[in-house]
């Protein structure tokens, strides 16, 4: 179960702003509401002023999903580091991934996820058309926020196109070309 809490949306930084967003964590709707992409963290509440809030180095990979078949809605798939829900967010902050590997050990025997435990979080608005720039946003807030302990983020592609077909895949032919949606961190 998803427990929201009564907090206040960010005021100060806020990149982006989206309504009418349906929040959907490990598969379970939380319901519509408000996102707020701001420099500090990126937040969702609803009507009522309860909602949650994500600190930028928690969230491992954020990317659009146009995949229907994935999911039924386009979306903003977020990948955060550790499980929310009932744990205090400052608590998540807090934990390294050794504590997450620790407290994980007993949710599933086969997991071969080195970094612990995840939470999957899709946003879908209700205007498809705002995924760009919900996207953008997060990439310029996430970039305010490097990972201390990522040396060669030199590496990492950046909006790159990636198309599988130029990539000599052993004389085979595709004709789908991807996307490669991860920013840097």
């Amino acid at each position: 179960m998803v427990l929201l809490k009564n907090l206040r949306p960010p005021t100060e930084g806020v990149r982006h702003e989206q309504a009418e967003t349906t929040a959907v964590m490990d598969g379970q709707k939380v319901g519509c509401g408000t996102l707020y992409v701001a420099e500090t963290r990126l937040s969702w509440f609803d009507g009522s002023g309860m909602g949650f809030s994500l600190e930028y180095p928690t969230i491992g990979l954020h990317a659009i999903s146009r995949d229907v078949s994935a999911y039924p809605q386009e979306h903003l798939y977020v990948m955060v580091n550790g499980k929310l829900g009932g744990e205090n967010e400052a608590e998540m902050e807090e934990k390294g991934a050794d504590d997450e590997d620790d407290a994980s050990s007993n949710s599933s025997s086969g997991d071969d996820d080195e970094e612990g435990a995840i939470t999957e979080i899709r946003f879908v608005p209700s205007d498809k058309a705002a995924l760009e720039t919900m996207f953008s946003a997060m990439c310029e807030c996430q970039a305010l926020h490097p990972d201390p302990e990522d040396d060669d983020s030199d590496n990492d592609f950046e909006g790159e196109e990636y198309d599988v077909e130029e990539a000599g895949e052993g004389g085979h032919t595709h004709t789908h070309t991807h996307t490669i949606s991860q920013c840097v961190q």
